[in-house]
């Protein structure tokens, strides 16, 4: 449950320009995440949120850019956590997904600089990306099946 939670947030935050932890815990309840402001804390400590310059001089969250090694490995963890199988026709890459987690996978990959990709849409258990050629669509293949197999 915090895996999909953390997943989430990020997913909002990079939805959205939510600026207080009252508006986060908002956005996730109306997502179905029943939380409380010390759960909300934490997962923004855990997550390495901070705030970022936004519109109109506001402030948002945003997940803080560290290295690869550090926020990828929560945005691998969100990745393995939803994903069920991946096929291809022709530079199309179609993720299939846990029912519900299409977008937070879609994120993640985002997340993952994943050049290859020029861009994604997500349903609720499906991800389609364009990717810029065949062969790169199978280099892209290979390298997340290579991250859903490592363990």
């Amino acid at each position: 449950m915090k895996s999909k939670r953390h997943a989430k947030v990020l997913e909002l935050i990079a939805k959205y320009n939510i600026e207080t932890q009252e508006e986060l815990s908002d956005r996730l309840e109306q997502e179905g995440f029943h939380v409380t402001q010390a759960t909300v804390s934490r997962d923004i400590r855990e997550l390495k949120l901070t705030k970022v310059p936004g519109s109109a001089g506001r402030q948002k969250y945003a997940a803080l850019n560290e290295t690869y090694v550090n926020m990828g490995e929560k945005y691998i963890r969100v990745f393995k956590d939803g994903f069920v199988s991946m096929d291809m026709a022709q530079n199309i890459l179609v993720i299939k997904t846990v029912a519900g987690m299409a977008m937070a996978v879609a994120a993640a990959l985002d997340a993952m600089d994943c050049i290859e990709i020029v861009g994604s849409i997500a349903g609720d258990d499906t991800v389609m990306c364009a990717v810029r050629t065949v062969e790169d669509t199978e280099i892209l293949m290979e390298r997340l099946r290579k991250i859903v197999e490592d363990d």
